[in-house]
């Protein structure tokens, strides 16, 4: 299947940046549809991309940018709900809706990204059951070439997980943890964009759902754990007990700003890492944290030196 021109939803979130500058830097013609163009100026300058603002809970505004397009990417996910960001409009009733407008459009090829432990019949949180009831909706369509994707959490230096701790670390010198012992198996975001490439480039990939995930598997606290070392800290990480880490979950989960949720807890209920990590067949070889991330905390840790020579030396 040739696919020249793609459209993406979600393009400029973490992973979508990643993708479209690949996809981009690889001849493709790229739109990516975004409510606050004005916020990523930077996706522009890429060659071939057009940035475009949009609804893409509109039906209409699907149908109207799908069209004349080979193929389709959905990046669309949320970690929390607000009132106007629930879990099913976003991870369940946008993958439906992109379906019937690939459809409508003529759009042949669909990639879209789930979730590592996704189900629709027995999620455990929220989060693992709607966007198991996305994956569902774009797995079933007919008349249309789907690949699905299932990662583990992605790492970068831009990234959230990572950069959330880090911050925490540097401010607080004891951080209670829940669920301490919840295994990950981190991958590289820029193996998760390879993998998209890949499924555009090869048919074999067509009605695939790949589980994708790092080279190496940590407990929570060791994540956390390694974020100190990395940034030179001595921290003491205090894994809390379950009732407390329901607690934590449930206090942390009425602040304005969502830290950590009771649906969060649920899906730490669930060991992120894979059942069988497809990135072999799909030719993959995974970064693991340490080939990316003590460079970039490193840096940080420089910074910081070269912050206090200067207030030191009166130049603040």
């Amino acid at each position: 299947m040739k696919i020249n021109k793609v459209c993406v939803l979600g393009g400029t979130g973490f992973v979508g940046r990643h993708l479209v500058a690949r996809l981009a830097n690889r001849g493709y013609k790229v739109k990516v549809l975004t409510r606050h163009p004005q916020r990523h100026r930077e996706i522009e300058v890429l060659p071939n991309t057009t940035l475009i603002e949009a609804d893409v809970h509109d039906p209409t505004v699907l149908l109207e940018n799908f069209s004349g397009y080979d193929a389709a990417i959905n990046l669309v996910g949320v970690l929390h709900e607000y009132p106007r960001q629930s879990f099913r409009a976003v991870h369940a009733e946008l993958p439906g809706k992109v379906v019937e407008a690939c459809r409508a459009a003529g759009v042949k090829r669909l990639l879209h990204m789930s979730a590592l432990h996704a189900d629709a019949a027995k999620g455990p949180s929220q989060y693992l059951f709607t966007k198991g009831e996305g994956e569902q909706a774009v797995m079933r369509a007919e008349g249309l070439a789907v690949t699905c994707f299932k990662p583990s959490i992605i790492f970068a230096p831009d990234d959230n997980f990572y950069n959330q701790f880090a911050n925490l670390l540097k401010t607080f010198p004891v951080l209670p943890l829940a669920c301490p012992d919840a295994r990950f198996a981190p991958i590289y975001v820029g193996d998760v964009a390879q993998a998209f490439e890949v499924a555009l480039e090869n048919d074999t990939t067509i009605g695939q759902s790949y589980e994708l995930c790092g080279p190496r598997v940590y407990t929570f606290r060791e994540v956390v754990e390694d974020i100190a070392r990395m940034l030179g800290l001595k921290r003491l990480v205090v894994g809390l007990p379950d009732s407390m880490a329901r607690l934590q979950a449930k206090v942390l989960g009425l602040l304005p700003i969502k830290v950590f949720t009771t649906d969060n807890y649920l899906s730490l209920q669930v060991d992120s890492v894979c059942g069988c990590n497809s990135l072999d067949a799909l030719g993959i070889t995974p970064h693991s944290v340490e080939s990316i991330m003590p460079m970039y905390f490193g840096g940080m840790i420089q910074r910081r030196r070269y912050d206090s020579l200067r207030k030191v030396a009166g130049r603040d």
